[in-house]
């Protein structure tokens, strides 16, 4: 895989952080704690945002660090979708174990369809992450005494988050309960892929036959990060029932799971903070284009795809490396 289009989804292994990047990181997490507060207006689209980022950063586990390009992710963000949706409704609507719920039941779907995909590649396992995503949005929208069909999951409602903060018209609790778990799944995937299980998926990704020969599993460790991966993503899904308490059968379409795509290319894959640039980029591009053309909207993000794909392989912070490391030679 050495092609320009490639590159722009599957990037080679990065550095370790520097201590620069470190101060910069966490100025950026503080900073975001101060949005509720600077521009109250804008805390929902914040949540929404940050939701997001956490369903692009699970993909990216996947894409990013192991090479499995799939174009059925948002079947495991509608899985925790519903599930905490459903639990609100039907037993108990503790935000905590709603949560957990819809992250172990996405985890569940991933085990059971990536232990049959992911003993395929390429183009097959693509084909099969569609048709996964397209019966369970089938099963979604014929269940509709459960799901509420193309109704969705309305009046979903959930109790204070500790018994103490509400989910109030103002958006600010969500936004906190939102960052707090988006920031340690980071952690948690920054963990994962600057550790040795990291490194082999990495390997995986550049050369799953070398990595065989010297005894890795790779099924093991592909099934493994496609589970915790799905697990991300359902978490991302509970987030989005809870903090607008409302599951749209969107949430398990094809075009949600093409989307969150395309956010990783834009902010590029394979770089942890790829889907905190993409994301932002993405939802603030579509709302200008949808501003601009509402009926042909798509054609304009149609273009931008193909101009980062083919001119800005890496997306936003590959361009920013390899400028950088251009004006370095330059100083030189």
């Amino acid at each position: 895989m050495t092609d320009r289009s490639t590159a722009a989804i599957l990037p080679m292994p990065q550095a370790g952080i520097s201590g620069t990047r470190k101060a910069l990181s966490m100025s950026l997490w503080v900073a975001a704690l101060a949005i509720p507060t600077l521009a109250p207006g804008y805390t929902p689209l914040a949540n929404q945002i940050v939701v997001m980022i956490l369903f692009a950063l699970s993909l990216d586990l996947l894409v990013g660090f192991t090479g499995i390009v799939t174009l059925g992710h948002a079947a495991l963000f509608g899985t925790g979708a519903y599930t905490a949706g459903i639990m609100a409704l039907r037993w108990t609507n503790d935000p905590l174990i709603t949560a957990l719920s819809g992250m172990a039941a996405a985890a569940l779907v991933g085990l059971l369809t990536g232990s049959c995909m992911l003993r395929t590649k390429g183009l097959a396992f693509l084909v099969l992450s569609l048709a996964a995503a397209f019966m369970l949005h089938e099963l979604a929208n014929m269940a509709t005494s459960v799901t509420g069909g193309d109704d969705g999951l309305q009046g979903v409602s959930f109790s204070p988050l500790l018994g103490v903060f509400e989910f109030d018209f103002r958006g600010h609790t969500a936004f906190y309960y939102s960052l707090a778990c988006l920031f340690a799944a980071f952690l948690l995937v920054r963990r994962v892929v600057n550790s040795p299980f990291g490194w082999s998926l990495r390997g995986i990704r550049e050369n799953d036959a070398r990595m065989r020969a010297i005894g890795c599993p790779i099924y093991t460790r592909r099934l493994a990060a496609y589970v915790m991966s799905s697990a991300l993503a359902g978490l991302a899904g509970a987030l989005q029932a809870q903090t607008t308490q409302f599951v749209a059968l969107n949430s398990l379409s094809l075009e949600l799971s093409g989307d969150v795509l395309i956010m990783l290319i834009l902010g590029g894959s394979g770089r942890l903070y790829g889907a905190f640039v993409g994301v932002p980029l993405f939802m603030f591009a579509q709302d200008l284009l949808a501003k601009e053309d509402p009926a042909n909207w798509y054609l304009g993000q149609g273009l931008i795809l193909m101009v980062m794909t083919l001119f800005v392989p890496g997306g936003v912070l590959g361009l920013v490396e390899r400028l950088r490391r251009s004006l370095g030679r330059g100083g030189r």
